[in-house]
């Protein structure tokens, strides 16, 4: 089983459970809709990664998350990520109207920053990604159609989690091709302070 760090252990989730199209800016960059209802997809623990590929059949976008570990029904540490896509095979199969997992849960399809304590104030936190320095993404749960709440809500509605899964909440603009050298860095800061980070180098 693979692992994530939360709180300086290690441990193994059981599933990502992943929100799709929860920034209506990036809703926008795709072209796609607003959907009525929200969005739901599942990475296995396969999925999970130390690494960063550029490729896995064909070329990889990014698309940076944030994460929350689930513990005993409420979220108990956050951290960030990228959900990696096909995004060629995303399309096709979106347009005969089949399911994304062969586009989204592919093994060594998440990669993630250790997870740390919760924050007192959510509102509070932003998280970027910058691609050889150049910022990429930015986000907050402002700019989210759904909260975090919402979505743990809205999961444990139809599925169970299990201690230690992990929710990523959806991507804010800027997705992107993953190229091979470049230099990955994500930080999740609470105001100034950064309080988690990571850093690859594409494969």
């Amino acid at each position: 089983m693979n692992t994530v760090t939360v709180n300086k252990k290690q441990i193994s989730p059981s599933k990502i459970v992943c929100v799709g199209r929860n920034y209506v800016e990036h809703i926008d960059e795709l072209g796609n809709e607003v959907p009525s209802e929200m969005v739901l997809f599942v990475k296995p623990n396969s999925a999970i990664s130390q690494t960063l590929p550029s490729r896995h059949s064909e070329q990889l976008h990014y698309e940076a998350e944030l994460c929350f570990v689930y513990h005993q029904g409420q979220f108990c540490a956050v951290g960030i990520g990228l959900d990696l896509t096909k995004r060629v095979l995303q399309s096709q199969l979106k347009s005969k109207g089949l399911p994304w997992e062969r586009a989204k849960a592919f093994n060594g399809s998440a990669v993630f920053s250790e997870f740390v304590a919760m924050p007192t104030d959510l509102q509070a936190i932003t998280f970027g990604l910058a691609i050889n320095g150049k910022l990429s993404q930015f986000g907050h749960i402002g700019l989210m159609i759904y909260s975090p709440q919402e979505i743990l809500t809205e999961i444990l509605s139809f599925m169970d989690l299990f201690d230690g899964d992990i929710v990523m909440t959806g991507t804010p603009k800027g997705v992107g091709v993953i190229n091979a050298s470049d230099d990955f860095r994500l930080e999740l800061k609470q105001g100034s302070e950064v309080i988690t980070s990571c850093q690859w180098q594409a494969l």
